[in-house]
């Protein structure tokens, strides 16, 4: 019965979303749960630590995909988004333990859906900042 989910999961995902539409929603989702866990002055401990967990989850996941032969990306990019994948999952420990904050993995997710939309500055606005 999965299966027959999955294949039509599969197809209909085929007709109405590309992998880059997928993605973001995906992170667009996990990142409105950490935005809404960062806003709340008294999370439940399950809540924040889910967001967090369901967020290095993506990560590990999109590392995964990154190390496979399988994916097109440019090679530079993607040591560089294997190296930012291993930044997560540091800053989410550190967020865990209370030494970092929930808006640094906001910062990093939202600046890499940027990307996922098309809308990558130019390097002479990133140097400019």
């Amino acid at each position: 019965m999965q299966q027959l989910a999955y294949k039509a999961y599969g197809e209909v995902t085929s007709r109405t979303a590309n992998n880059g539409q997928i993605e973001y929603a995906l992170f667009d989702e996990i990142t409105q749960a950490l935005k809404s866990v960062d806003q709340d002055e008294m999370p439940s401990p399950a809540v924040w630590g889910d967001a967090i967990d369901r967020n290095l989850k993506l990560w590990q996941i999109l590392a995964t995909d990154l190390m496979s032969d399988a994916n097109q990306l440019d090679p530079n990019l993607k040591r560089n988004l294997v190296a930012l994948s291993e930044s997560v999952r540091r800053i989410s420990y550190n967020v865990l333990s209370r030494k970092a904050e929930i808006a640094e993995l906001v910062e990093i997710n939202e600046i890499i859906m940027q990307g996922l939309a098309g809308n990558v500055p130019s390097p002479a606005s990133v140097a400019a900042e």
